[in-house]
């Protein structure tokens, strides 16, 4: 009959709770022979299991013989997993998104990073963060030629910010891993591979690995190329790894893995049980289906509150579970990579499931709660054991369970859809260190119930005060009058992740319209104004530097296409480019004017007929820079394109800046108008590129200047005017 169980399995329960657990097992294994069930679906990444408790012997059978035969035959190699340069990926559980623009880890007013403020938050938030995931370009690569990799030169700092950043996050034993982009192929091209480029880069900045943005697995050649570079580099793809690949992909993403009632198993960590997976969905603000897979398979998972500039973040609730999670699976790490792991328990509670790790004279129970209701009864039933302990770990206190013949009851309190574990040793098995890791346990304070909704973070538009009022009606020289109108504009933005005007995107709406117009409409009463003519010129800009001697304080790609403090020869009335949102706000500010609103841009552009483009309704060749010559055109280059107004250039040539800088406290960002002369090709993931229509917006994340400066932005002013 016991040959059934694994033999590491029959010996652990032998060695460590006598011949009694021993045959209650067998007993157990027994009766499932005698209801077959159906072989489990090992190709999924998530292993569904049966409903009935009954057949959960059986199932674990399947189980283990499937791991045995499939490492055996696929003669699996797990060398490095056996380095111990690599060991830091089993105990590396929580991991975080991070938008390296985000201002809770960047001040931008200062320029510097925050990364000693954003992980000693993480630790009251989340229990700390084991790696960090350093993103950068997505979703602002494509508004010029510059690629993925130019995305970190360009970052504050430069590489070398970068590396202090890394080893900030090593100061806290926190990892950090660099991200590669495969589909980034229709921006400027490197003079090496994309490999090449890339082991560079992680080289460059003493990064800990690479996070493979839509791929299972890592491209030819970079396993090899981060071999060259030092021992530990790891690699972890947002796809589903296949089994072939796990030997040498230490980390990799459980996106989106549905559960059934009964907890199943995830696959890649079945096999490789030092392989860590990491739970992620999203665009979901409930993480209890993820944080209760991440606990029953001893698995990892992904904080993701800033999504692209879209805030989805934690309820409270979560943010306690997840805490509470980390902190047991960091101290029994190895019990949660070892061998000693059984499945599908049984327990005394309807609708509780329960998993048990064991190692080194300790056994550890998992338990979760579906039910939404609380929890508080027996819920574990074991064979008695002589010298052993039990202790609530997410309490932090002793269990004295009541004992029923070779039987030991163990009571526990799960909240509604809440977690539960228990741990069985002796003060030998434990250790020293025990005692203070329940005094941790019990200061998390779980137990009350807590709020399982999202607190809202209000989208702010940055008050950008008043400009002078002109006291005549004639417009300053080089500008056109717009009466006062009231009018009901409407707007459309392409559907992004990095969401609209404020946090109106869900996961539903995302994808049933990707890439899809989203149209919004408002009423707008606009006061008169002028409005230039033209974007300002590169001598128009010229001119303003030598008389306001501006120079900005941060001046990273500031005018990078000028040489020797002057514009490109024959290009001084071409629209200037390179200057950020602040650049533009000064220059508005020396002439006495100010940037635009949206609404007055767009009403500028396409009339009291609201035109789809400056010109009609239909797109002409030779109205506008449509890209033909790769690089800007003169703000006059295109007379048959004026707007009703006379205004030129307000389609193509370049994106112009608007007065709507907005801010949720995670994401800065500001609406550009107008579309440009570049188009980044090959992929639906770049930012929106060409030449747009009147009423369309792109929500352009503001990262920091020398980002924000792009070869495809401008601008151009209005003016107040009195009595109009």
């Amino acid at each position: 009959m016991h040959s059934h169980l694994p033999v590491f399995r029959r010996q652990l329960l032998k060695s460590l709770f006598g011949f009694g657990a021993w045959l209650y097992a067998s007993r157990l294994s027994w009766s499932a022979a005698q209801s077959p069930i159906a072989e489990p679906d090992f190709s999924k990444p998530l292993i569904q299991a049966p409903d009935s408790p009954r057949l959960w012997p059986l199932f674990r059978r399947q189980l283990a013989e499937w791991r045995d035969r499939t490492r055996r035959t696929s003669h699996y190699n797990d060398v490095r997993y056996r380095d111990e340069a690599m060991s830091w990926t089993r105990s590396s559980f929580s991991s975080c998104f991070v938008m390296l623009c985000d201002p809770t880890f960047f001040d931008y007013e200062a320029g510097r990073y925050r990364v000693e403020q954003f992980l000693k938050q993480a630790q009251h938030d989340f229990g700390g963060f084991d790696n960090l995931i350093l993103w950068h370009a997505y979703p602002r690569i494509g508004a010029d030629n510059r690629n993925q990799f130019d995305f970190y030169r360009d970052m504050p700092g430069g590489l070398n910010g970068l590396r202090e950043v890394v080893r900030q996050c090593h100061g806290r034993e926190v990892r950090a891993l660099l991200v590669y982009k495969p589909w980034d192929v229709g921006t400027r091209r490197e003079a090496v591979s994309d490999v090449d480029a890339l082991a560079d880069l992680v080289q460059a900045t003493e990064a800990d690995g690479v996070y493979l943005d839509t791929m299972p697995l890592a491209p030819d050649g970079l396993r090899q190329a981060l071999d060259r570079i030092r021992p530990g580099l790891v690699l972890e793809g947002e796809g589903e790894l296949p089994l072939a690949y796990i030997h040498d992909h230490h980390m990799s993403w459980a996106q989106h893995f549905e559960d059934s009632l009964v907890p199943g198993i995830l696959r890649n960590k079945w096999f490789e049980r030092r392989h860590m997976l990491h739970q992620t969905t999203r665009w979901n603000s409930d993480h209890i289906p993820q944080l209760h897979t991440a606990w029953m398979n001893g698995s990892g998972m992904v904080v993701w509150e800033n999504v692209f500039g879209s805030w989805v973040g934690w309820s409270a609730r979560d943010r306690t579970v997840l805490r509470t999670i980390v902190s047991i699976q960091r101290h029994f790490a190895s019990l949660f990579s070892g061998e000693g792991w059984t499945p599908l328990v049984q327990t005394e509670a309807p609708d509780v499931y329960a998993t048990v790790w064991e190692g080194s004279g300790v056994r550890l129970w998992t338990l979760v709660n579906r039910a939404d209701r609380s929890i508080s009864e027996a819920v574990l039933k074991v064979p008695t054991a002589d010298g052993m302990q039990y202790f609530d770990v997410v309490a932090g206190r002793e269990i004295f369970p009541r004992i029923d013949g070779e039987m030991t009851i163990l009571d526990g309190t799960l909240a509604r859809r809440g977690i539960a574990g228990i741990v069985a040793g002796t003060p030998a098995s434990l250790g020293a260190d025990f005692s203070s890791f329940l005094d941790v346990q019990q200061a998390l304070g779980v137990g009350a119930e807590e709020a399982a909704e999202v607190p809202p973070r209000p989208v702010r538009l940055r008050d950008s005060g008043q400009s002078p009022v002109y006291p005549t009606h004639t417009p300053p020289a080089g500008m056109v009058l717009i009466p006062a109108a009231t009018v009901t504009l409407r707007v459309q933005l392409r559907t992004r992740e990095c969401g609209f005007y404020g946090n109106e995107m869900n996961r539903d709406e995302l994808y049933a319209n990707f890439h899809k117009p989203q149209v919004f409409e408002r009423p707008v009463a606009l006061a008169g104004y002028a409005i230039d003519l033209t974007p300002v010129t590169n001598a128009q800009y010229a001119e303003f530097l030598l008389s306001a001697r501006y120079r900005p304080r941060h001046p990273e790609n500031f005018l990078t296409h000028w040489a020797d403090g002057k514009p490109p020869l024959g290009k001084e009335d071409h629209p200037v480019v390179y200057v950020g949102l602040e650049d533009a706000q000064a220059y508005a500010e020396w002439a006495g004017k100010a940037l635009p609103t949206e609404e007055q841009w767009q009403y500028a552009a396409q009339g009291s007929s609201a035109l789809k483009y400056p010109w009609g309704d239909v797109m002409k060749s030779g109205r506008c820079n449509g890209g033909e010559t790769g690089t800007t055109t003169s703000v006059i280059a295109f007379p048959d394109g004026r707007s009703p107004f006379g205004c030129y250039d307000m389609c193509g040539n370049t994106w112009e800046w608007t007065e709507s800088e907005r801010t949720d406290g995670r994401t800065r960002f500001c609406m550009i108008r107008g579309g440009c002369y570049y188009t980044a090709q090959g992929s639906p993931w770049y930012m929106d590129g060409g030449p747009q229509a009147t009423d369309f917006a792109a929500k352009f994340l503001l990262m920091w200047p020398g980002l924000d400066r792009c070869a495809t932005i401008g601008f151009r002013c209005i003016a107040r005017m009195a009595n109009l």
